[in-house]
């Protein structure tokens, strides 16, 4: 018997590990029994200051309570950022994490969302050059073999020093990335920066805004691309002509 493919699922800026996973409840109903989706959580927790405003309100996760005592709604992050979005405070401390994860499971590949699509991009980038942050090691080497797929939905580059020097100038993982046309929370520039440094890179758009696509022609496109990453899959968008897009 198969072993199912394994995925790990990272969350966005002031979701958890709980809240997304219900939010992909119908996708992860769609998997079947081929597909084991591991939800985390990030290791900064958000204060109440941390969530004012209406950008927070906008990122979308509605059902976290910052003054509650149930950890199943503590809202949470991968870093904390500045205004102009140049720092990632906290950024060292979620790769430490990741790092201990994959230390204790194997995975296939990662699937984030949003803050957590830019962790996903990020982890598979240092898996392929480890060395690039010397604490991520173990015993002088990666915790965890390079991933076999990325998917990224309304992804976008990490910010900081850190984030760029592990990311250089590319990262050749294979990785899909999924954007909302209307999605006015991550705008296309900000997804184009991270776009234009995956290698090897799929690029596939829906209508909504901020959010993972969930109608059945997507549950059945992410299904057939967490089993076969590198397959030839239709595009669940009828007028999208996408393939698989490789740099020469």
């Amino acid at each position: 018997m198969t072993a199912p493919t394994k995925v790990l699922m990272l969350h966005g800026h002031s979701q958890n590990a709980s809240i997304f996973s219900k939010r992909l409840g119908a996708l992860r109903k769609s998997m079947g029994k081929d597909i084991e989706m591991v939800f985390v959580d990030g290791p900064v927790v958000l204060l109440p200051v941390d969530l004012d405003g209406a950008s927070s309100t906008a990122l979308g996760a509605s059902e976290a309570n910052a003054t509650s005592s149930d950890p199943s709604t503590t809202p949470r992050a991968w870093w904390k950022t500045n205004p102009e979005k140049t720092i990632a405070h906290g950024l060292e401390d979620s790769i430490l994490c990741l790092r201990d994860i994959l230390q204790r499971d194997r995975y296939d590949g990662v699937f984030g969302f949003s803050q957590g699509a830019a962790m996903a991009a990020l982890l598979v980038a240092l898996l392929e050059q480890p060395q690039k942050y010397p604490p991520f090691l173990v015993d002088g080497g990666a915790p965890h073999p390079p991933f076999k797929f990325c998917v990224a939905v309304s992804g976008f580059k990490a910010p900081g020093s850190l984030s760029a020097e592990i990311f250089g100038t590319s990262y050749s993982t294979p990785t899909l990335h999924v954007l909302g046309r209307n999605d006015v929370i991550v705008i296309e520039e900000r997804s184009k920066r991270l776009l234009d440094l995956s290698q090897n890179k799929r690029l596939e758009e829906h209508d909504g805004g901020h959010f993972v696509p969930s109608k059945a022609n997507w549950r059945n496109f992410f299904r057939n691309y967490l089993t076969d990453p590198l397959g030839v899959i239709p595009s669940p968008e009828q007028r999208t002509v996408s393939q698989p897009a490789h740099d020469d």
